[in-house]
């Protein structure tokens, strides 16, 4: 039986964008502050050797470079007022909700409601500067190094610094502004966007490759087949659900005895979303970074690390798959599912799964439950961040058409879709609230008098 909710939400049109005037301003608000970013993109820090800069990052797009310069769209290659990107605040989150998990103190901070998740997202933002300000002393330092500054000294160093953590601290506030007063997650579209701006480069570049001859014409159609394929995967992945059965007692409300009711838990087949490859990319591509960086200075130890461990050898792509299921896991259950806190959550609204008691052995159901299908989220995350990685190693494919960045796209327009969904459901009901007092108004009562005999 479907309810009318649904009915509704399924007969929604998108014809009623033209006539939802608070939801086209959010819209344009949004792609206003999008462009603002993508400008800050192209503002290059002063003292920078442009030339020289392209040059190095050529070679290190092989490593961390490669998913930094996707995350920042193209700034960092360029080295943008925008250069460190939305990265250390990104960082900053996932180290503090991993922490608000395991310390006490900050967990009891976040069950204060609105005053403690406001400490924690101070806590977050501190975070982000102290990131922020080490991660751009060690560019500034690494650009001096290899001789990519005009006029390198204490100087060019501290500017580098107080631009790049201003320019990130500025990108994270306009990302709080698209989430509060636009539409969508502000962050989140910061990435999308950097990803979409840099793919018609990327397609120029791998289009060229087959014009020269570099690759051949049936590899080219079979990586649009692949991502096509991978892409309608991913939806499919990430719409998928486990729904866990929920009974509600019958209750008694004076002399009134209500029936109970049913509903479903939904426990999606990958609730840690994208993070678990970000991790795994970023911490196995750590040893090619630091050789980019030293450059001719690399010891013995460190290049038997690269033989071994280098993009699309085959102990890199098995440690890949192992970091990717341990941080599927890890991720799932300590912020983004916890199995007691869900079991807790439902004891208190007198609710139960069929069969199961109440309290710790319905926590241990959901556990068991979320590991089960755990096994397929991970296997779908390992495959989907795997497949591209092999074909880029073997055809050199542009870094773009990775499962990183294709799980970052897909994601972001699905939730995107929805929430401008759900403000279109809303002035549908907020139209039928005004027919429906304009009838009232319409329409007037005549109270009759008794009869004259």
């Amino acid at each position: 039986m479907v309810s009318a909710v649904e009915q509704m939400a399924a007969n929604t049109s998108w014809a009623q964008l033209a006539k939802a005037s608070d939801l086209r301003s959010r819209i344009f608000f949004t792609l206003g502050l999008l462009i603002v970013c993508r400008i800050g993109t192209f503002i290059p820090v002063p003292g920078i050797d442009g030339a020289a800069l392209r040059d190095f990052m050529e070679g290190a797009a092989a490593g961390l470079g490669g998913i930094l310069s996707m995350f920042t769209g193209g700034a960092l290659g360029r080295m943008g007022i925008f250069a460190l990107g939305i990265m250390p605040y990104i960082s900053a989150s996932i180290i503090v909700q991993l922490l608000t998990s395991m310390v006490p103190a900050l967990e009891q901070l976040k069950k204060e409601g609105d005053a403690g998740r406001k400490k924690i997202n101070q806590y977050t933002r501190y975070a982000t500067v102290a990131l922020a300000t080490l991660q751009a002393y060690g560019l500034a330092a690494s650009l001096e190094a290899g001789e990519l500054v005009t006029d390198p000294g204490m100087f060019f160093r501290l500017s580098c610094v107080v631009t790049l953590v201003g320019g990130t601290m500025f990108m994270m506030w306009l990302g709080d502004q698209i989430t509060s007063r636009g539409i969508g997650n502000g962050i989140s579209l910061i990435i999308f966007v950097g990803i979409i701006a840099e793919v018609p480069a990327a397609l120029a570049q791998f289009l060229s490759q087959g014009r020269s001859g570099a690759v051949s014409p049936a590899v080219i159609v079979g990586v649009f087949v692949m991502v096509a394929v991978v892409i309608a995967f991913v939806v499919f992945m990430e719409r998928a659900l486990r729904k866990v059965h929920i009974q509600y007692p019958r209750r008694q409300v004076g002399m009134k005895v209500y029936d109970g009711g049913s509903s479903h838990l939904p426990i999606k087949v990958n609730p840690a979303g994208v993070i678990p490859a970000i991790f795994a990319s970023s911490l196995l591509l750590l040893p090619t970074t630091i050789s980019t960086f030293s450059g001719s200075q690399t010891g013995p130890v460190m290049s038997t690390i690269l033989a071994y461990f280098g993009p699309g050898q085959p102990l890199y792509l098995a440690f890949f798959i192992g970091m990717i299921v341990f941080f599927a896991y890890f991720y799932t259950f300590n912020v983004s599912f916890k199995p007691d806190e869900v079991a807790d959550n439902l004891k208190n609204q007198n609710g139960f799964v069929p069969g199961i008691r109440p309290g710790k052995k319905t926590a241990e159901y959901f556990e068991y439950v979320a590991s089960r299908v755990l096994v397929l989220g991970s296997a779908y995350l390992a495959a989907v961040c795997l497949l591209p990685e092999i074909l880029r190693s073997q055809l050199a494919i542009p870094f773009y058409f990775g499962g990183t960045s294709v799980l970052i796209v897909v994601s972001v327009t699905m939730d995107t879709i929805q929430q401008v969904q759900s403000h279109l459901l809303a002035h549908q009901y907020e139209g039928l609230i005004e027919k429906s007092q304009l009838r009232g108004k319409g329409k007037k009562r005549v109270r009759k008098g008794p009869a004259r005999r």
